[in-house]
């Protein structure tokens, strides 16, 4: 009986491997296929010819990436619109779900808060009371349109409300005893205690400012304020053949380059932050938020 459950075991083991490592692929293959076309020479790419190894590899692309004024400036803007949101967001998370992962002995109003919350999780006003909102503050064309439109992820505070109160009471009654205040308490053994919440949410936000897109298209009426991610939602790479000449360097260049190419790689570039900064916080997934646990 104990053969037969191991044998069972090693089979069901070896399957869920197999579907992780084909789940794996299926997430890698894109970004993959992506760098492979940005690589490759542009009547390989035209052709449909590339697959797993850049054919005529060339970096041509990334070569006139780094003249293109306007892609660099679209960087910028979501590397300040990333740091700025993080910050307002992480801000914002821990002052709202500190108060609500009280009881209501303790704070009254937290049921009421929270239903709102709830409420504006699930139901919002419109695009058009939003756009007239953002106007009547001055935000349109404003890097501060990018960061407070989402400053409260509501989502975010209700995981780090159910961290909060599982953490042992006794560590606030104790602060509390010894003369502790509410903001000591926060900073100084919350905050602390709650790493791999918070280093999660804060990834939630940072991915979610970077990949996103439409707000930048609805507030930003100049192309030169559009973020990263909405620049390459309108990008159409048109390679400017009125400028050509005789110049053979110049000739040159015009023959390596193409619109798909030069997308590819644009692209491909977009990833990179991501990519870097998610391995650095994966751990705190594998550690886990705790959820519904109390650690002693």
């Amino acid at each position: 009986m104990v053969r037969e459950t191991t044998a069972v075991s090693r089979i069901v083991d070896t399957v869920l491997i197999l579907v992780l490592l084909v789940v794996t692929l299926l997430c890698v293959l894109p970004i993959w296929y992506t760098l492979m076309i940005s690589l490759s020479d542009k009547a390989a790419a035209a052709g449909g010819t590339v697959s797993f190894r850049p054919i005529g590899f060339n970096v041509a692309s990334y070569r006139e990436i780094m003249k293109d004024t306007a892609f660099l400036h679209s960087f910028w803007v979501s590397i300040q619109r990333v740091v700025l949101g993080a910050a307002v967001s992480f801000i914002v998370t821990v002052m709202m779900a500190y108060p609500l992962s009280k009881s209501t002995r303790d704070f009254r109003l937290r049921n009421v808060l929270m239903w709102t919350l709830v409420f504006a999780m699930l139901f919002n006003g419109g695009l058009i009371p939003l756009y007239q909102t953002v106007k009547a503050y001055g935000l349109i064309d404003n890097i501060w349109v990018l960061v407070l439109s989402g400053g409260l992820p509501v989502f975010n505070v209700i995981l780090v409300i159910n961290f909060f109160r599982n953490l042992p009471k006794e560590l606030e009654e104790s602060a509390f005893v010894d003369g502790a205040g509410p903001w000591y308490t926060l900073l100084r053994i919350f905050v602390p205690l709650s790493v791999p919440v918070l280093a999660t949410v804060t990834l939630f936000s940072i991915v979610g400012h970077w990949n996103e897109f439409f707000s930048g298209l609805v507030f930003m009426t100049r192309p030169e304020n559009y973020p990263l991610q909405t620049y390459i939602q309108q990008m159409v790479v048109q390679i400017d053949l009125s400028e050509m000449n005789n110049d053979p360097e110049e000739l040159k260049r015009l023959s390596e380059l193409s619109n798909q190419t030069l997308n590819a790689a644009k692209i491909f570039i977009a990833m990179i932050p991501i990519l870097a900064v998610y391995p650095f916080l994966q751990r705190f997934f594998i550690h886990g938020i705790t959820l519904g646990s109390v650690k002693e």
